[in-house]
């Protein structure tokens, strides 16, 4: 999209000329907002601007040597009798029976091109009219203006049904030609000029459409000269309250002669100039781009949420998912594995004399038994989810216009319902392998275990110095195991081993109270990242996505090249 495109869209009080103004350009870039603000903006608005899309795509292929000019009018306001005296035939019936025009009748100056624009018109085929050949042997209108019949040639005239109809068919398809056609003419009597159904159905609708509007004051005949230009001042001022701006008022009459020259010589200049249909699209085009800057505010919208709410969003995630309980779990794991490495054997020996709670947590299956907690909404309650997901986006929805503040908001929940079974997975995969041990538990378990060896060596020693040294035993009453004055050394062995034992344990457990604080903080930060991870994942790419949105429609209604390199992280 060239920038031309996009200062295409900047407001103007005027229509385009229609000349050099790049539509199909235009419409693209509005195109590019629908696509943007799908699902975000008033469905109505969007859903109108692709029928315009829609419907100005399809004219746009049609014929352009054509001018679509419809005559609408009230009941009794002559718009027929207008219609046949502009063809020179009596076309559409006319008389004191209303309504006498039932369906919209065609009369077509040019025939080239004209039968793909009837049938998209939706004209019936028994009321297509054609001023060509023999037709055109008088050489100028019934009227006696003097301009010659070939000066319309490329005008399509049509005569519509009533518009205040009793018959709802015949008032929609008036609404439908009212939104298709290039040149709006609408027909008025000095009696209904002020009718409240014209006005408040259509006039004012359509108000910015000035320029592809007339409003033509028929049977001035009934009038005075001096109420004819009483009758159009208050005409005129009616209409200026109602917002259509210099108002294009021309008065006509089929029985007074020259009466249509005014209405013939402006409908020989539409398809002179041949600007009509654009016109009329860019005026349609203009009326859409207006109500889509309500939702273009100017100041530039931050492109993510800033860094301290994206950190408080994760603590209050990792408290969510309990991350901080998982850790000191963990840490106290760690503390009762080391036991069974570097704890004094004879004491743990003791200890599973007696019931011990803890050994009933089969400390062994731990890893595989929380990694099943953390699954589904166990993992974190959804609740404290909803909690933490509040307030994320408030700083970088400000200012934004209501429907993208609520659309940013709606990107930063969109994964709620999935986010605590994230939590849970993350946690699941951030628990350590427990058959993963420091080398040097090992290296204090063999020597603990040789402790224990050397006492039960002095303990077999003592019991064979007893048998042998004190009892009498056997034949020898001396050396290592007859002499009985060895047992208070060996006891003193012993008792040594059982110290250093001991004290090998508790210097190792200190060490371990230690290093744990250590293991469960390292827990932390390793579920804390993956956490962090997952908050990108489901809820500050989202916003930053939305965001992102946002700028590129801001940008494109603006005419401003979007903010480059910006993508979601």
């Amino acid at each position: 999209m060239t920038t031309t495109a996009f200062n295409a869209f900047q407001p103007s009080a005027h229509p385009p000329s229609g000349q050099g103004v790049n539509l199909s350009a235009r419409f693209e870039a509005l195109e590019q907002l629908v696509e943007l603000g799908a699902g975000r903006l008033d469905p109505a608005l969007l859903d109108e601007t692709e029928a315009l899309l829609g419907r100005a795509g399809q004219r746009l292929r049609l014929s352009g040597e054509h001018t679509v000019v419809t005559l609408a009018g009230g009941t009794g306001s002559g718009k027929s009798s207008l219609f046949n005296a502009v063809c020179g035939l009596e076309l559409s019936p006319t008389g004191v029976r209303r309504p006498m025009t039932s369906q919209a009748h065609a009369c077509v100056w040019g025939l080239d091109g004209a039968g793909p624009l009837l049938d998209w018109l939706d004209v019936d085929k028994r009321y297509r009219y054609a001023r060509a050949s023999a037709l055109d042997g008088s050489g100028a209108g019934r009227d006696g203006g003097g301009a010659p019949e070939g000066s319309l040639q490329g005008l399509v005239l049509l005569d519509l049904p009533d518009h205040d109809s009793i018959r709802a068919a015949h008032r929609a398809e008036v609404d439908r030609f009212v939104t298709i056609a290039d040149l709006l003419v609408w027909v008025v009597d000095p009696q209904k000029y002020a009718d409240a159904s014209l006005h408040r159905n259509y006039i004012v609708p359509y108000a910015r459409h000035a320029g592809v509007t007339l409003i033509v004051l028929n049977q001035v005949d009934r009038l005075q000269p001096e109420e004819v230009d009483d009758c159009v001042s208050d005409l005129r001022r009616l209409l200026e309250a109602e917002g259509l701006q210099k108002p294009r008022i021309l008065t006509t009459s089929t029985v007074a002669e020259g009466g249509i020259a005014g209405l013939r010589e402006v409908l020989v200049d539409s398809v002179t100039a041949r600007r009509a249909r654009t016109e009329r699209l860019a005026t349609d085009l203009g009326a859409l781009v207006d109500r889509f800057a309500d939702f273009a505010a100017e100041p530039e919208p931050s492109p993510a949420v800033d860094d301290r709410r994206a950190t408080a969003l994760v603590d209050a995630l990792t408290d969510a998912a309990g991350a901080p309980a998982v850790a000191e779990v963990m840490e106290s794991a760690y503390e009762l594995r080391a036991v069974d490495y570097v704890g004094w054997p004879v004491a743990r020996t003791v200890a599973r004399l007696r019931s011990d709670p803890l050994r009933k947590m089969r400390l062994t299956e731990l890893r595989e038994e929380l990694r099943g907690a953390f699954t589904g909404p166990v993992g974190a309650q959804q609740g404290d989810v909803d909690n933490a997901l509040q307030g994320v986006t408030d700083e970088v929805t400000v200012g934004l216009p209501e429907p993208w503040s609520r659309s940013v908001r709606a990107a930063s929940r969109s994964h709620a319902a999935s986010l605590p079974e994230a939590l849970g997975i993350s946690l699941k995969e951030a628990l350590p392998v427990f058959n993963q041990v420091p080398r040097w538990w090992w290296l204090v378990k063999t020597w603990q275990y040789f402790l224990v060896l050397v006492t039960v060596i002095g303990l077999i020693w003592i019991g064979l110095l007893v048998i042998y040294g004190v009892f009498g035993a056997g034949d020898s009453s001396e050396g290592l195991l007859g002499d009985s004055g060895l047992i208070p050394y060996v006891a003193i062995l012993i008792a040594c081993t059982f110290g250093m034992g001991a004290l090998t344990s508790s210097a190792c457990r200190n060490v371990v109270a230690l290093s744990s604080a250590k293991h469960g903080e390292r827990m932390e930060d390793h579920m804390r990242t993956r956490i962090s991870a997952v908050a990108r994942e489901k809820v500050l790419n989202p916003v930053s996505a939305e965001l992102n949105v946002y700028a590129r429609y801001q940008a494109l209604f603006n005419g401003r090249a979007p903010r480059g390199g910006s993508r979601a992280l």
